[in-house]
């Protein structure tokens, strides 16, 4: 009979388990790793071209964006350490974040003319595309 006394009580550790205890899990280190991505919309208009970073939580000093070759690379390295004491304990935790995002660029951008600004969560970087100048007609002697 003890064996139907513990199958009662299994359920309820399960149930527990799966919808308190790993879900405050989940909720308390998923959140600090810093693995994931950000989501990014891309936008053209008649002069220029928008990219938006959904990137919250972060300071303007965080990013570091760079052209090179064409390429746009939007990245974030932060470290943050933080100690919480108590009676008898302390407890140190360390929170590492980074991504690194890349677009390839149109040849027509004006790479002098790139902005960017950081304002509620959103990194909007605005490239403005440059005037297309027509191409004068080479003539190509035959020899």
């Amino acid at each position: 009979m003890t064996l139907v006394r513990y199958q009662k009580n299994l359920p309820n550790l399960f149930d527990k388990f799966f919808n308190e205890e790993f879900e405050n899990w989940v909720k308390n280190n998923l959140r600090t790793w810093g693995s994931s991505i950000p989501a990014v919309n891309i936008r053209e208009d008649e002069d220029s071209y928008v990219i938006e970073v959904a990137a919250p939580g972060y300071k303007k000093s965080d990013f570091n964006i760079e052209l090179n070759d064409n390429i746009l690379s939007i990245s974030v390295e932060k470290e943050e350490t933080g100690e919480k004491e108590n009676d008898n304990y302390t407890r140190r935790e360390f929170n590492y974040q980074s991504f690194k995002r890349s677009f390839s660029l149109p040849e027509e951008v004006d790479a002098d003319s790139i902005t960017a600004n950081y304002k509620n969560g959103i990194l909007t970087i605005k490239i403005k595309k440059q005037e297309e100048k027509p191409k004068a007609v080479k003539r190509i002697e035959v020899k």
